[in-house]
């Protein structure tokens, strides 16, 4: 089975799964093992679909600004939590082809698979909405085209992006391709770095 067809149907769930309460706090029940692949996949688009719901709550326009500046916080950690949750899934691969001796003209991809699975959990919490915006009843009919054709936008992406991330993984897995990770160096979280922070001590 190719990764992808691992990713796919748990990031589907993971969605469905949110909307049957559809609110951000609802506590999340993963159904997977603790420390399994599996469970960080579903892990991963949890943290996606409750984050694209407080971006939508954040551009409420008449949100209190007591609020917004909560929620902006909550955005900001959980763009972190995604950040470490990529990191993680990239050291499963790490360790999974780490007794590969990559070829003398293995080349190194634009970005590693963790980082393409981002993009994948992401587009499934894309074409969720845009799915939903085509059964909409109270819009207009061209409304209703536009969001038809964005999906099927989305739906040739998902499946364009899944072939590249089973071609990576494949090239890994064949000494063609090497993976080299980058911790992200995120700044505006650290005390240290941002300079707003620093400056108050």
């Amino acid at each position: 089975m190719n990764f992808s067809e691992l990713c796919n149907p748990i990031f589907t769930q993971c969605v469905l799964d949110y909307h049957q309460t559809d609110h951000v706090d609802t506590p999340i029940q993963n159904p997977y093992p603790v420390r399994s692949i599996e469970y960080y996949l579903y892990l991963k688009t949890w943290i996606d679909t409750v984050q694209w719901h407080l971006e939508d709550l954040i551009r409420d326009p008449h949100i209190d600004p007591v609020e917004a500046l909560a929620l902006k916080r909550r955005i900001d950690q959980s763009n972190q939590d995604r950040t470490d949750l990529v990191e993680l899934i990239d050291s499963y691969f790490l360790e999974q082809y780490k007794e590969v001796k990559a070829k003398s003209d293995a080349t190194i991809n634009t970005e590693s698979p963790a980082w393409a699975i981002d993009r994948l959990s992401i587009l499934a919490v894309k074409v969720y909405h845009m799915r939903q915006e085509t059964k909409r009843t109270d819009t207009t009919p061209e409304h209703i085209q536009q969001c038809t054709n964005k999906l099927n936008v989305l739906l040739e992406q998902q499946k364009d992006l899944s072939t590249a991330i089973d071609q990576l993984i494949d090239d890994i897995a064949g000494g063609r391709k090497y993976m080299k990770v980058y911790k992200q160096m995120k700044m505006y979280n650290d005390p240290n770095l941002n300079p707003v922070l620093y400056g108050k001590r």
